[in-house]
């Protein structure tokens, strides 16, 4: 059979694969595996279901959870194959947003993951006049179970109406609408069809390496993202096994359970992977602190497809086969998206024999635009655009794409959809960037992002962020100055680090957060770091001032994006009285 639909996928599992372990997560402790036979039995059932629940064609149901589960799966397979729309919404999402999202897109019934959700949703029910129940995965009292309608579906006498409506389901038809976090602004509905997600996955499948029936996958980023659902569905269609990690601080325990060979991050997950590797390694102490940073040096002057030299040979005998065996020991590649890798961490875990294929996207193109592969990777590009789609390179810089993984639009808003697209139908990304002669294709700015100094001169903050970032002192940086005479930046350092910096050099800088930040002596620290980093710039984009935060960005104090992006207006406001003292203001 072919793959048309999303909900084709398990069949067409089953008939190549047959795997006793689909999709696996971990409940009391044991991993609990889900054959692709019973997935389809589960998912049937539950479709029916919902069909007796009242759900029709076109209706939309929204999905919150708080963790990767089988359940979220059951009822995404289970309700596109009837043709119901699935909502998916983050879990961290304010209120308004919450409302909002349900609200707009006329969702008639929400599942949720557990309690704290059931509350959160059930506290603004009665502001979304169409919602007419709330589901819950986990036991949740004065809640119902979502085994209610799975119970009802036991009966199989309307499966003949689950198999005509998904026959009568098109490839054009709706699949999901996907609200975007967004840096700034109210969310956009994003509207996806199979087409859109089943190209794209199709699209990806040359860049899957080393393609086995017994390889895993482990999955921690949210499935409410398009990024990491297209991932199991890449997955699945190539009999990769999926197993759900049970939360981000158990991850570390899950990758030796599970010994995936592959796994899909953010960079800031890789940045914090290598920030603990240098924190064993240099608290070593002795000759293997010494072998341990002798080992860096050998891994920053790695090429790809070079051979080995004998310090290579010896720095992985010793300290990058330690690296693998922290991520389970069977890591094939790590698929990076969602923000821009550091050059200097890709080139070191390649040399780590871990190598991380930088890939670029967005939620109106499936995700994927392009990503690196076996064979054919560049350093610093997101790869070369996937086989079905048209990347063009607009005269002003704006990276344009056409084809069948481009969204239709967004949902009640024909305006934003019209501002969308270009004259000749490309999707406009938002993002600056260039092809080269071997059609990587390389990222150099988000085109909104892009500034002008009160001198007229235009410079593209994120490049100089990620520079900075490779700074152990800095965490987060947000380089600023529309109007302004010159950059500037605010900083928040790495507390944990800068403890450790402080305490081995004698330097009393406090025990807080806001003492640290005050410090004198880490400012002028963070500002040598800076000064290493505007030696590389031309002299318009050299970052003049800084000053230190005193708080962690976070998601949850609203200053990051769910996918950790900077909320560059966010940060700005929150910190109106450190970017006035940046401009000697205040």
């Amino acid at each position: 059979m072919e793959v048309k639909r999303i909900f084709d996928i398990p069949y067409y599992s089953n008939e190549h694969f047959e795997k006793s372990d689909y999709i696996c997560d971990k409940r009391n402790g044991k991993w609990e595996k889900i054959s692709t036979d019973d997935y389809i039995k589960i998912t049937n059932q539950l479709s029916r279901g919902l069909l007796k629940y009242g759900l029709k064609k076109g209706d939309k149901i929204g999905l919150i959870s708080s963790n990767n589960r089988a359940e979220w799966c059951f009822f995404d397979q289970a309700a596109l194959q009837i043709g119901v729309v699935t909502v998916p919404i983050y879990p961290s999402i304010s209120k308004e947003d919450c409302i909002y999202n349900l609200e707009n897109s006329d969702s008639k019934i929400c599942i949720v993951s557990d309690e704290k959700l059931f509350d959160k949703i059930n506290a603004i029910k009665n502001e979304l006049p169409a919602l007419q129940e709330i589901f819950t995965f986990d036991d949740v009292k004065n809640a119902k179970n979502w085994k209610e309608l799975f119970n009802n579906g036991e009966d199989t006498a309307n499966q003949e109406e689950v198999d005509r409506v998904k026959a009568s389901i098109s490839e054009d038809d709706l699949v999901s609408i996907i609200y975007t976090s967004g840096t700034t602004g109210r969310p956009k509905g994003v509207m996806l069809t199979h087409k859109n997600i089943v190209s794209d996955v199709l699209g990806c499948e040359d860049r899957v390496p080393y393609k086995d029936s017994k390889n895993r996958g482990l999955s921690f980023l949210p499935l409410c993202h398009v990024y990491e659902r297209m991932i199991v569905y890449l997955f699945t269609t190539n009999g990769i096994s999926i197993y759900f990690a049970e939360s981000n601080d158990k991850l570390s325990e899950n990758l030796k359970e599970v010994k995936p060979q592959y796994m899909t991050v953010v960079p800031r997950m890789v940045e914090k992977v290598y920030d603990a590797i240098y924190k064993r390694g240099t608290e070593a102490g002795g000759i293997k602190s010494k072998i341990f940073l002798w080992s860096l040096k050998v891994a920053e002057k790695y090429k790809i497809g070079d051979s080995k030299s004998l310090a290579h040979i010896i720095a992985d005998k010793l300290v990058f086969s330690k690296w693998r065996d922290g991520l389970g020991g069977n890591i094939i590649t790590l698929v990076s998206g969602s923000a821009a890798l550091s050059k200097r961490l890709n080139t070191m875990f390649h040399a780590a024999g871990i190598p991380i294929l930088e890939g670029y996207g967005l939620t109106e193109t499936s995700p994927v635009i392009a990503v690196n592969s076996f064979g054919y990777t560049k350093i610093g590009s997101v790869g070369r655009p996937i086989k079905n789609i048209d990347v063009k390179i607009q005269q002003d810089g704006e990276i344009t794409v056409k084809g069948p993984t481009v969204t239709q639009g967004y949902y009640k808003d024909e305006e934003k959809t019209k501002e969308a697209f270009t004259e000749d139908g490309y999707f406009k990304t938002g993002d600056i960037g260039i092809l080269d002669e071997d059609n990587f294709l390389f990222i150099t700015d988000r085109k909104k992002e892009m500034f002008k100094t009160s001198g007229g001169k235009y410079v593209a903050p994120q490049v100089i962020e990620n520079l900075a970032k490779a700074s152990r002192f800095i965490e987060q940086i947000m380089v600023v100055g529309d109007g302004e005479k010159m950059p500037a930046a605010l900083v928040q350092p790495d507390f944990e680090f800068v403890k450790t910096w402080a305490a081995n050099n004698n330097i009393n800088i406090g025990n807080s957060y806001k003492e640290m930040a005050a410090s004198q002596e880490l400012k002028a620290q963070i500002q040598k770091e800076i000064s290493a980093i505007n030696d590389h710039l031309g002299k318009w984009e050299q970052i003049k001032t800084i000053e230190l935060t005193p708080e962690i960005w976070s998601e949850e104090n609203g200053l990051l994006t769910p996918t950790l992006k900077l909320k560059r207006k966010a940060v700005k406001e929150y910190y109106k009285e450190l970017y006035e003292k940046l401009y000697g203001r205040s």
